[in-house]
């Protein structure tokens, strides 16, 4: 299928800075061949990937969009147990938590508001415990639910509104759903990118050092401003929103990411590991590429659903 114009034209501009920013790097490389570009090349070639894949992924409409986060939702959790220490009975519960994903990404795909909102936080909360019970293994009963509990928290649940809102009909015709998700996306990983460039620039005082040294007031700042600028311009571009709702959006993605990301560095520092894992060249894991979108999703999801509510 083909892509309203409005989406287009975000893509379009995707491709533009990835193009510039692919210069940038071969030029650095060009006149500096002494440093290491390395890493910069890996993320760079990264993101034509991620970018591209994406962008296939909404050409094919919202059905396989649902699938496709699905499939994230389900690298992201095997990812997060794999660098959990879990012995061989949690591995039952984890069982569990993986079929709980078809389902909840069902009920985002057909819009059924209440089950998609209560799936995870209540049943699959009430029945993990029980299956435990079952099992008969009551050493590390707390903690082996604790970690069930929370990943599917994380990486199924807060991560699955982003299916809801790709099947909504609250849309513009000039974006279409497209709009919606490219709006999230962007909006939340330029975040990432506006705080780190703002922290490598201007950074001097640290927020958490303890949890992410790099982390400086001036990169939030920075971000926040950049985020909230670039969220006011879009939204009523891309979505349904006006550029006064949007800038609340871009405040709240702003916040709701850099906490998802402080909150997977304490994670990772709890495990004392550098990356979640390895499966995106120079980014690290899943987990370390969506860490922003699991807490920032669910939160402009609620925000989204009652501004724009009928």
């Amino acid at each position: 299928m083909l892509l309203p114009s409005h989406s287009v034209t975000m893509i379009l501009t995707l491709f533009s800075g990835l193009i510039i920013a692919s210069l940038i790097v071969f030029i650095k490389k060009q006149r500096y061949p002494e440093k290491d570009y390395q890493e910069l090349l890996l993320r760079t070639r990264s993101w034509w990937w991620m970018i591209i894949l994406i962008i296939g992924v909404l050409l094919l409409g919202a059905k396989a969009t649902t699938i496709f986060f699905a499939f994230v939702s389900f690298l992201a959790l095997k990812e997060f147990y794999s660098i959990t220490p879990l012995r061989a009975v949690d591995r039952r519960l984890a069982f569990w938590a993986y079929l709980a994903i078809p389902l909840q990404y069902y009920f985002a795909y057909i819009q059924w508001y209440g089950m998609f909102i209560i799936f995870i936080p209540v049943y699959m909360f009430l029945f993990l415990p029980l299956r435990s019970v079952i099992i008969g293994e009551t050493t590390g009963f707390i903690r082996a639910n604790a970690i069930i509990q929370w990943s599917l928290m994380l990486c199924v649940f807060g991560f699955s509104h982003i299916a809801y809102l790709a099947n909504m009909d609250r849309i513009i015709p000039e974006a279409g759903f497209a709009g919606l998700i490219l709006y999230l996306l962007f909006t939340t990983q330029f975040n990432d990118v506006s705080q780190y460039i703002c922290g490598k620039c201007f950074g001097k005082h640290k927020i958490i050092p303890k949890v992410s040294p790099n982390k400086t007031w001036e990169g939030f700042v920075g971000g926040l401003l950049v985020t909230t600028i670039l969220s006011s311009f879009l939204a009523p571009y891309l979505t349904i929103l006006t550029w006064k709702t949007g800038f609340l959006a871009g405040i709240i993605i702003a916040f709701s990411g850099f906490i998802g990301d402080v909150v997977l560095s304490s994670v990772k520092r709890d495990l004392r590991i550098k990356d979640s894992g390895t499966l995106i060249p120079g980014h690290g894991g899943i987990l370390d590429r969506v860490d922003s979108l699991i807490y920032a999703t669910p939160i402009f999801f609620h925000y989204f659903y009652y501004v724009t509510g009928h």
